[in-house]
């Protein structure tokens, strides 16, 4: 089987990338992001209905690079809302809006809805695609309660409304390290662990098993 000298994660955010990494901690240093690799290559608009089609849309724009190809999707889905925010988590308060503005949304939609009722989850799908057309698909959640009000400084999104019972605090106020252990994007990527030795250059196998940048 052709191997690689890195895993290329489709995606142009550095710090995303980081996150990975710490996640798949035997693995610190075998994923790249575009931005180090084809930072030319414009991530292409998520315009699908589901975390899945979306996460197939940024994997098949950055395959023809030519190496094996981590993608992945995410959003919070709130029980009383139906699912919403769900696909459209990033741009819940509109296409220019940031954390605070979707933050602020989802507290006006959750006013009057008692607490039992505020029961939420974040959702992560990560899927792995080799050039030779195989491919490999995980999901991930993790499961709280939307609180009224915010709570912590730390995380991003929606972490500082969303309360983990597990933790007896929100995402925000548990801070990356704690929050990657129970996070639903890690338990999507720690069934990554055993596909990536198989995918990897060794010093054996010499210059040839590299695809040319």
């Amino acid at each position: 089987m052709k191997r690689y000298p890195f895993i290329l994660f489709a995606t142009h955010n550095e710090g995303k990338v980081a996150e990975v990494a710490d996640i798949l901690r035997p693995f610190p240093t075998v994923f790249r992001s575009l931005q180090g690799v084809a930072p030319h290559l414009q991530a292409p608009e998520e315009t699908g209905t589901t975390y899945r089609e979306n996460a197939w849309i940024k994997a098949k724009a950055a395959l023809p690079l030519g190496y094996p190809v981590l993608a992945d999707d995410s959003g919070l889905e709130v029980e009383a809302l139906g699912g919403a925010p769900g696909v459209q988590s990033a741009y819940y308060a509109g296409p220019e809006a940031d954390s605070r503005a979707n933050n602020r949304k989802l507290l006006e939609a959750l006013k009057n809805v008692p607490w039992e009722k505020r029961q939420a989850r974040y959702v992560a799908f990560v899927l792995l695609a080799l050039p030779d057309g195989r491919s490999y698909e995980f999901e991930g959640t993790c499961r709280g309660y939307i609180l009224p009000e915010l709570r912590g400084e730390q995380g991003f999104g929606y972490d500082p409304l969303f309360y983990v019972p597990l933790l007896g605090k929100t995402f925000a106020e548990a801070g990356p390290r704690l929050k990657r252990r129970l996070s639903h994007r890690a338990r999507a990527l720690r069934p990554l662990l055993p596909l990536i030795p198989d995918l990897l250059i060794r010093e054996e196998d010499g210059p040839e098993a590299s695809p040319p940048l």
